[in-house]
């Protein structure tokens, strides 16, 4: 009897859900994959024309400053589900090594809604790096759609396009060559820090027709809207999922792979919970981090305190308050099995780029991304000495921190860092960056094989009681923004320090600095040889090699040869690789018998392999899948 009074409790309360959810609007997520603002017309004259999506903006708002958190798939859609940022609850890795829980007491946002009573569908990509919330969709797969939900049910739709996406991009040499493309390539815009070759005018005008394509598949979904007499009851989102996919956007963190195409179009019935008229463009800053938020603001849900972001939409909010943002902060960390550590904060019309690691090159070895033959031609220049200064910069070491003028220069290709004209504003973002990457506080500066074996159960937690000690892990790092003179004894004391991650930061601080730090060779040497943590030994080793001050190759072998973690394997197969393509070259001699057999299977270090292993340098197996 207890039990059928139970279901009966429950009923109730289920059609009181779903009374109470009757009246609120419907919600469609519609998204692109790989899209940066640079390649659509609606916000850049020498993008591809897209006059479905421009159709929304016009029934709806354009935001000019919207910002994915991370330039790559995985990262960002978990930061859409959460709202939550990637380095704060350990979801910043792309092609994660751990599948961490949710932050304690929270759930992926679309489980709010169907507690509410909406009926919540996925068509069909998820990617999280996060464990998915039990109940966070009524349907996810390729034919998941809103039709499926109760008469008079609202509901929360999300579709992803993959026409953009960049392995659409991956054509052949014999495709190149026998294959035309809808746009000219004679018509299209190169940007200035690519070279101006007829590959990359045809990459460039193949790009513009899938953004066409994906243009009419979005508005076939608003069609079908409009058919179901449904169209002036839901906010339609229109959204890329990251910037890309040209080279130097997706999986780099600047705003050619962070800043993102938003429309949404404001349903007649719902235009209320809109501060803005119809066709307003909209300035203020926005990030995926807001989303969610947004979301269940619109369909009256109250928003998770444990959550970043704030609601741009819906009850509550002031326009001017919106109009009034002007700050996204971005994070790249690991790419498949290229690791680097860069956060980006944008301000009004500056953006600040943190490179923690400015001796990884952009341009290192990532499998995927040189399955482009556009990527692999722009490296094939360089190493022919036949590209210009702007060009060039891909394929050397960055300066620890950059700043640009996105105004004046939108394709970021003139650092002011230096600038004497700028030095307020630089000291300006770099305290706020600073500032933010303590408070989060930002995991990254543990390797992830240490937050794999102490962190990842419960990332949040660990963030919180470690935070002291990563503020001064901060600190260290940042040893590489003063003059060396300041810095000497703070790389001397860290260097020294009796805990390991202490010591690993002093020696990427060296390698920053590197030839002003050769006075920390005898020191390097004898971490190189004898610390009892390996990546410690590797970083000191790297330091060495990168300066000639001594061979890296015995030391850097004999610590892959111990190592068990596949993790801590791939992070040192990262120095392999820098110290074999960049300058100066050591060849190494890599085998799997080198390995672990554990360490050898592991997703990323199969693919440093199939570099490393390949005569050619083109791996056969570029995604080091098992075959």
């Amino acid at each position: 009897m207890r039990k059928i009074h139970s279901l009966v409790a429950w009923l109730v309360l289920q059609a009181g859900l779903y009374a109470l959810a009757e009246d609120r609007p419907n919600i469609v997520w519609l998204i692109s994959e790989d899209n940066s603002v640079h390649y659509m017309k609606m916000f850049d004259e020498h993008g591809a024309s897209t006059p479905r999506i421009a159709e929304l903006a016009a029934d709806g708002l354009q935001f000019n400053n919207a910002f994915s958190n991370a330039p790559v798939c995985s990262v960002a859609r978990t930061t859409l589900m959460t709202s939550c940022w990637g380095p704060r609850i350990g979801t910043q890795f792309h092609r994660r090594s751990v599948v961490v829980p949710m932050p304690d007491g929270l759930k992926m946002f679309p489980a709010y809604l169907r507690q509410a009573g909406y009926y919540t569908t996925n068509n069909h990509k998820k990617d999280y790096n996060a464990k998915e919330t039990p109940g966070t969709w009524d349907e996810s797969s390729k034919q998941a759609s809103w039709r499926g939900r109760k008469e008079s049910q609202p509901f929360f739709h999300m579709q992803s396009f993959t026409t953009t996406h960049e392995s659409s991009l991956h054509f052949s040499q014999s495709s190149y060559e026998n294959q035309k493309t809808v746009t000219d390539p004679a018509s299209v815009f190169v940007a200035p820090y690519h070279p101006d070759t007829p590959l990359f005018r045809y990459t460039v005008a193949k790009y513009h027709d899938n953004i066409q394509r994906v243009d009419a598949q979005i508005g076939e979904v608003v069609d079908q809207l409009a058919d179901d007499g449904l169209l002036e009851d839901t906010f339609v989102f229109y959204f890329g999922d990251h910037g890309g996919v040209l080279p130097r956007g997706k999986g780099y963190a600047y705003e050619s792979g962070l800043h993102v195409p938003l429309v949404v179009r404001i349903p007649e019935k719902w235009k209320g919970l809109a501060m803005w008229d119809r066709g307003t463009q909209v300035d203020g800053f926005v990030s995926f981090i807001d989303f969610g938020a947004t979301v269940l603001n619109l369909a009256g849900v109250p928003v998770p305190p444990q959550v970043d972001g704030r609601p741009f939409l819906g009850q509550g909010i002031a326009k001017g308050e919106v109009e009034s943002r002007d700050e996204a902060f971005g994070y790249a960390d690991r790419f498949d099995e290229k690791v680097d550590l860069v956060r980006t904060l944008r301000k009004g019309k500056y953006e600040y780029v943190r490179s923690y690691q400015p001796f990884n090159f952009d341009g290192l070895q990532n499998n995927y991304r040189y399955i482009m033959l556009a990527y692999r031609q722009w490296r094939e220049l360089f190493k022919a000495g036949r590209l210009d200064e702007a060009q060039s910069q891909f394929f050397r070491k960055r300066p620890a921190e950059m700043l640009f003028d996105v105004h004046a220069d939108p394709h970021e290709v003139n650092n002011l860092a230096d600038d004497p004209q700028y030095a307020d504003v630089l000291a300006d973002l770099r305290s706020r960056l600073q500032a933010r990457v303590k408070g989060l506080p930002d995991l990254s500066f543990y390797p992830e094989s240490y937050l794999a074996e102490n962190a990842f159960e419960d990332p949040v937690a660990f963030g919180i009681r470690h935070q002291r000690e990563i503020a001064r892990l901060v600190d260290i790092a940042d040893l590489s923004l003063v003059p060396f003179a300041e810095a000497r004894e703070g790389i001397a004391a860290a260097i020294s320090s009796e805990d390991a991650t202490e010591r690993y930061w002093g020696m990427i601080v060296c390698s920053s600095f590197g030839q002003q730090a050769r006075e920390f060779v005898s020191l390097a040497k004898s971490l190189a040889q004898r610390d009892q943590d390996l990546l410690v030994r590797t970083r000191a080793a790297e330091f060495l090699g990168l300066i000639g001050a001594d061979d890296p190759r015995p030391t850097i072998m004999d610590c892959l040869s111990k190592s068990r973690s596949g993790i801590e394997v791939n992070l040192m197969l990262g120095t392999v690789v820098l110290l074999q393509d960049g300058e100066p070259s050591y060849r190494f001699d890599i085998s799997q018998q080198s390995l672990d057999q554990a360490a050898r299977g592991f997703q990323d270090v199969r693919r440093r392999l199939a570099y490393l292993t390949s005569e050619d340098g083109i791996p056969d197996n570029p995604r080091g899948l098992k075959k």
